[in-house]
């Protein structure tokens, strides 16, 4: 038994794409919006004209992925202030310190809740994926 209301069970759901972004090729939304949170799907280093950047060092795979993260945030009216948690897949967890980096450069003072996790393979042999929660404006 849940403790829903039933206002909040009719709350509308968003699926929403970002222009900015190359559109999906899966079945999917960039992101899903439902009472005030939005949930952005895995975002690879793929740029808004579609080149995978596979191919690319790390720290510019997440630089895209970071990126990619900020059109999703602006879609929905927010800014990485607004972040509740974030998961991030790495094919090589030595790149950790590495993305500890960038990934405070670009979030600032900010601390949401995280994750870090090791995962054998990602789609386009990318090295880099992650998805996020954030409040919607």
């Amino acid at each position: 038994m849940t403790n829903r209301s039933p206002i909040q069970h009719r709350l509308p759901i968003s699926l929403v794409n970002s222009p900015a972004l190359q559109q999906p090729l899966g079945h999917y939304s960039h992101l899903s919006v439902h009472s005030g949170l939005a949930f952005i799907s895995g975002q690879l280093p793929v740029d808004a004209g579609g080149r995978v950047l596979a191919g690319e060092p790390f720290t510019e795979q997440a630089r895209q992925v970071l990126r990619n993260l900020d059109a999703c945030l602006a879609e929905v009216g927010a800014d990485r202030s607004r972040l509740l948690q974030v998961t991030c897949y790495v094919t090589d967890i030595s790149n950790w310190p590495a993305f500890d980096a960038l990934y405070r450069e670009w979030i600032g003072d900010h601390r949401p809740a995280r994750a870090v996790a090791g995962a054998s393979e990602l789609h386009y042999g990318s090295a880099i994926e992650i998805h996020a929660v954030c409040a919607a404006h």
